[in-house]
C-alpha cells in the first residue's frame, strides 16, 4: 500500500509555474523519491541513471536530441553522471517546452553540481521518511491532513484542545501510527501492514549496510570504513545529547577534524540533524556544541542493535526528528535550536518564527506534572523575541494547562 505524501500538491503546483521546469528531489535512499516523482508526473519518461549499461548513452545526447526524445523526463540517481546536469541545463536554456525531475540520494554530490550549473533554474525539495500524518494515510489518493503542530505553526492559531484525546474518532489509528514510528521509524517500505516485525528489522539492517557500502563511499573515498562505523555507532548511542567532538574522536581513533567531517557526512546523507544552541549572541550559535538527533528512530535503534523500550534521550530525538520533518513539509523558513543556560536551564527545542518563539519540552513520562514545565516558566525573559507558546510533549494522554501559555499535550495528538 502506497502512502500519500504531503509534498505532492506542492510539487504539482511548482511544476505548473514558470520556475518549475526543473525540480530536484533529494533525500536519503529509500525515502520514496522515485515513487513520489512517478506518481505526481506519470506522463514523464522515467530514466534510471544508476544503470551502468544505459548511463553512457544518455551522456551522448545533444540538447536537440533530449528535446526530441525526452522533453519531459525523470532522471533517477542523476548524481551518478553529473555531466547530465549540464545536458539538462542546455536543454532548459534552448527549449522552453521541456521539464525535468532530477532525483538523487547524495546531497553533497548532487547539490554541489546543481548549485554550480542550475542556480536560478531549479526548485529543490527534500524528501524525508514518512511523517505520522503520512503514516495515517490509507492510499496515494488520500489527502494528508496537517498535524496539530503544523496547523499551529502554519496559522499561528492554537487548535482546539478541549476534547479528550482518547475519544478522538481515529485514536486507535493514531496510536498505531505513532507506535510504529517510535519502533520502526518512517521509511515507506516498512509501513506495509503485511510485514512481520522481524522482516522490518531485517530491512533496517540491510539498509544500514547498503548506506555504508554505497552512500558513504559516494561521499568519501574511505580506505577503511571502521572509523566511520564507530562514529556512526557512538553518535547513535549519544542521540539527544550535546556533542563532544573530543570524545567522538577518541572513540573512533581519529582526529577531531576527522570527527567533524564524519558528522558532516551523517548530515549530508540525511541520517542525523545537528541542533544548534540558542544564544542572544548569534556568533555563539555557530561556535558552541550542537545537540545530535538521528532522523529516524528505526535506523538509530538498529545501529546500536537495540530492541525493547526507548531511553528518554531516544524518545526526545524521535519527537524532534518528527517535528523537523513536519516543518520541512511546510517549506518552513525558521530555525530550530536547543537551549542551555549557565544556571542549568535546558530547553529541548526552541523554534524561531518571524514574530517570536515556540518552546517545546519533551518528556517520555505517561504522567506529566507542573514540575515538567519548570524550565518553560520565565523563559520569555531571556529571549530576544516574544515567546508565543510553550508545550510539554509526553506520553500522557491528557491535555493540561499549566498557565503562562504552557500546555501539556500527548505527543501522538500534537504530531497527528
Amino acid at each position: 500500500m502506497i502512502k500519500s505524501r504531503a509534498l505532492s500538491s506542492a510539487l504539482k503546483s511548482k511544476s505548473e509555474s514558470r520556475f518549475g521546469r526543473i525540480i530536484v528531489l533529494t533525500g536519503a535512499r529509500q525515502t520514496g523519491k522515485t515513487t513520489l516523482a512517478r506518481k505526481c508526473f506519470p506522463e514523464f519518461k522515467y530514466l534510471s541513471i544508476e544503470d551502468p549499461v544505459t548511463r553512457g548513452d544518455y551522456t551522448q545526447l545533444t540538447a536537440g536530441q533530449w528535446h526530441e526524445r525526452f522533453p519531459k523526463a525523470i532522471l533517477d540517481e542523476v548524481q551518478k553522471e553529473p555531466v547530465l546536469i549540464e545536458s539538462i541545463k542546455s536543454v532548459y536554456d534552448q527549449h522552453e517546452d521541456t521539464s525535468y525531475i532530477l532525483l538523487g540520494s547524495s546531497q553533497l554530490l548532487l547539490l554541489q553540481k546543481i548549485k554550480e550549473s542550475l542556480a536560478g533554474r531549479c526548485s529543490i525539495f527534500e524528501v524525508f521518511p514518512l511523517t505520522i500524518p503520512e503514516l495515517l494515510s490509507n492510499n496515494w489518493e488520500t489527502q494528508v491532513q496537517p498535524s496539530f503542530f503544523q496547523t499551529f505553526i502554519g496559522t499561528g492559531v492554537l487548535p482546539d484542545t478541549s476534547y479528550p484525546f482518547r475519544l478522538h474518532p481515529k485514536y486507535p489509528e493514531i496510536m498505531e501510527a505513532y507506535n510504529h514510528y517510535l519502533q520502526f521509524g518512517g521509511y515507506p517500505a516498512l509501513s506495509d501492514p503485511t510485514l512481520h516485525n522481524n522482516e522490518r528489522e531485517d530491512w533496517l539492517r540491510n539498509y544500514i549496510q547498503t548506506y555504508l557500502e554505497r552512500d558513504v563511499r559516494d561521499l568519501a573515498d574511505f580506505r577503511n570504513l571502521e572509523p566511520f562505523i564507530q562514529i556512526q555507532r557512538t553518535t547513535a548511542l549519544l542521540t539527544g545529547n550535546v556533542l563532544n567532538f573530543s570524545l567522538l574522536a577518541r572513540e573512533a581513533g581519529v582526529s577531531a577534524n576527522t570527527a567533524h567531517r564524519f558528522l558532516h557526512y551523517l548530515e549530508l546523507s540525511y541520517q542525523a540533524i545537528l541542533l544548534k544552541p540558542w544564544y542572544r549572541n548569534h556568533l555563539k550559535r555557530l561556535t558552541r556544541s550542537p545537540n545530535i538527533h538521528y532522523l529516524d528512530p528505526g535506523i538509530q535503534r538498529t545501529i546500536i542493535r537495540k530492541q525493547g523500550g526507548m531511553s528518554g534521550n531516544e524518545f526526545e530525538s524521535a519527537i524532534i526528528a518528527e517535528i523537523f520533518k513536519q516543518t520541512r513539509h511546510l517549506r518552513f523558513s525558521g530555525d530550530l535550536y536547543h537551549l542551555r543556560t549557565v544556571d542549568g536551564r535546558e530547553m529541548d527545542l526552541l523554534i524561531e518564527l518571524e514574530n517570536g518563539y515556540v518552546a517545546i519540552e519533551i518528556k517520555m513520562t505517561t504522567k506529566v506534572s507542573g514540575t515538567d514545565a519548570r524550565h518553560l516558566k520565565g523563559l520569555a525573559e531571556i529571549l530576544d523575541k516574544p515567546l508565543m507558546q510553550s508545550f510539554v510533549i509526553s506520553n500522557d494522554t491528557e491535555v493540561k494547562d499549566f498557565g503562562e501559555n504552557v500546555i501539556a499535550m500527548p505527543a501522538a495528538m500534537f504530531l497527528s
